[in-house]
């Protein structure tokens, strides 16, 4: 199991007796990131998976604003996997499944959620500050399998921050590409231009490119 840069719950951030992780970051990010969400996804139905849902508090928000989604939260670390039902359980939401261990670096990770009796063909992928912390290897297979696992007109949802043109485009993301590159070389922020190649092979399309705060994007890629 790979290692992130931040595992909740040693962040600074708050842990409930029934162990619900608390991250300061989803107070700053999930209003904008739902209004993203909301241009998308409002009237839609079907399954939405998030790909490394950390705490489980996105997918909880998500799954209140989008009724008619049922959505599959995944992660790989155990802190995070009991966070995430713990969230889901407190929620008692009925269109969120039981947290999944999800390796995207495989790029046959749609098959393997199938095969394990998960969701069918997917209305939308969401991961959020996941690439930059990762070596290329999962992006390359995250975008890989959202080509596979996605249904026609589905999209991938990418938040964080990134490179535009190979240029950062504030100077506390390059400090903070830089403090990543000396931690583990295989990690840094990625360049939109880069990201947008792997989605072209993948048959997605960059439809959108959000302005988000904290120097931050959502990219938006929809399946042809």
């Amino acid at each position: 199991m790979p290692d992130y840069v931040v595992e909740f719950g040693k962040d600074g951030g708050s842990r409930q007796t029934d162990g619900r992780l608390d991250a300061p970051a989803f107070h700053r990010n999930y209003e904008a990131i739902r209004s993203v969400l909301e241009r998308y996804l409002t009237g839609k139905s079907g399954d939405a998976l998030e790909i490394g849902s950390g705490t489980g508090q996105h997918v909880v928000e998500f799954a209140r604003q989008f009724p008619e989604v049922t959505w599959w939260p995944s992660d790989l670390n155990d802190n995070h996997l009991a966070s995430i039902e713990a969230w889901r359980r407190h929620s008692a939401l009925a269109n969120i499944r039981p947290a999944r261990r999800l390796d995207v670096s495989d790029p046959a990770w749609g098959s393997v959620m199938k095969g394990e009796g998960g969701p069918g063909e997917l209305l939308a992928v969401f991961c959020a500050n996941v690439i930059h912390i990762a070596p290329w290897q999962v992006a390359e297979g995250l975008i890989a399998g959202a080509g596979h696992a996605l249904r026609n007109g589905g999209m991938l949802f990418l938040y964080g921050p990134f490179k535009r043109g190979g240029k950062h485009t504030a100077d506390s993301n390059v400090a903070f590409d830089a403090s990543l590159r000396r931690g583990n070389p295989e990690w840094g922020l990625r360049d939109v231009d880069e990201v947008e190649k792997l989605a072209d092979r993948a048959r997605l399309s960059l439809i959108d490119i959000a302005e988000m705060p904290a120097n931050n994007l959502t990219l938006v890629l929809r399946r042809a």
